[in-house]
């Protein structure tokens, strides 16, 4: 289950009581092999994978039903060319490189990634919550 960053909850805000016009992202998750916190940004994002062939993969289709929102397709990154390390967490980010965290989760068991691994969230395997 993913938790919103203070990033996105500026975001919602402004949107809300501001600056109405909010126009939907492109989603881009992202890979870390640390924890996340709500402080966490999509330009300085903690514990980023890098190297290896490593980039934010792209994620355009969603289910939403009841209050949850899961990837409807699988997300597939490229094959490591080099070892990406132990991946804890992932990020929902609305830029490729830099942009906002919207939202993140833990892993609910970690995946070490080494060289000519893939790392792959199979469809619905990302939930993300409003409660």
């Amino acid at each position: 289950m993913g938790s919103k960053s203070n990033e996105f909850e500026t975001l919602m805000l402004d949107h809300i009581f501001d600056t109405p016009a909010y126009t939907q992202p492109t989603l881009y998750v992202a890979l870390t092999t640390g924890a996340l916190t709500e402080t966490c940004t999509g330009g300085t994002l903690a514990n980023e994978v890098t190297g290896g062939a490593y980039a934010r993969k792209s994620c355009a289709t969603w289910t939403v039903s009841g209050g949850t929102a899961s990837n409807g397709v699988a997300v597939t990154f490229v094959q490591a060319t080099a070892a990406w390390g132990t991946i804890d967490c992932w990020a929902l980010c609305d830029h490729l490189t830099t942009g906002n965290v919207l939202y993140y989760g833990t892993l609910t068991t970690s995946k070490a990634i080494g060289t000519s691994d893939q790392a792959k969230f199979a469809t619905g395997d990302i939930d993300v919550t409003e409660a």
